[in-house]
């Protein structure tokens, strides 16, 4: 009888530790991490396919090296736009619980960010790179596309298989996007710096950096055009 009331003991102990404890540690393990808080690799959620996404923009490499990732470019005249669709370079996609590709961006990019419980962003400040505007309003940014879809198609990606592209399209590893002004964005359109270039062109060494290193981790083609005019931009940078 003693023994039987001691192992019920036991067991009526270990169930009350149980219930405090492993509650607790499912909901830790369960809930949808904070893109600007905890995007350390154990709690990315399994298959996005990202490794390192960065707390901030990620800085392009610097101008010496970019200058040989130039120089190492393919120089082809554009591929035919026959077949393209946005479509095919599948984004918004959701990397961190609710929170898409655009709202991490947005997260990443601004100054007192809030979210509500859908991830969006609904008060912060943004300064907008391309044209030096300052916005509190989220829905005057657009995310860019440093290297636009059409562009990256006419340039190899029309070869590529639809995860390639979709990876292309939300990459946050490098320097492929960044929010700006709504107005800055649509402005550029799918254009290559030799025809659209930053109005601020205090970002013009930075610009240059960021499109060519992507062109160069894709393996993207340029044009004469365009290879011309990133060595012009580049020639903006600081010794």
């Amino acid at each position: 009888m003693l023994t039987n009331a001691w192992w019920r003991r036991v067991a009526t102990t270990t169930a009350l530790i149980a219930a405090v404890v492993l509650p607790s540690a499912s909901t830790t393990a369960t809930a949808a991490p904070d893109p600007r808080t905890t995007l350390a690799p154990a709690s990315r959620p399994a298959g996005t396919g990202f490794d390192a996404v960065p707390l901030k923009l990620p800085d392009p490499p610097p101008v010496g090296e970019v200058r040989t990732e130039l120089a190492g470019l393919h120089v082809a005249k554009p591929h035919s736009m026959e077949g393209y669709s946005r479509a095919k370079f599948p984004h918004w996609i959701n990397q961190y619980g609710k929170c898409d590709t655009r709202e991490v961006v947005l997260a990443r990019d601004g100054e007192d960010v809030k979210q509500d419980e859908e991830c969006r962003a609904i008060s912060g400040t943004w300064f907008s790179e391309y044209d030096a505007e300052v916005f509190h309003n989220a829905r005057q940014l657009d995310i860019d596309h440093v290297v636009p879809l059409a562009n990256a198609w006419r340039s190899g990606a029309d070869t590529w298989t639809t995860p390639e592209r979709r990876k292309f399209a939300n990459d946050l590893v490098h320097s492929q996007l960044i929010a700006v002004s709504a107005r800055s964005n649509r402005s550029k359109g799918d254009q290559s710096p030799d025809q659209w270039a930053p109005p601020r062109h205090a970002y013009w060494c930075t610009y240059a950096r960021a499109w060519t290193d992507v062109k160069h981790v894709y393996h993207l083609n340029v044009t004469e055009p365009e290879k011309a005019k990133l060595t012009e931009m580049l020639d903006t940078c600081a010794p």
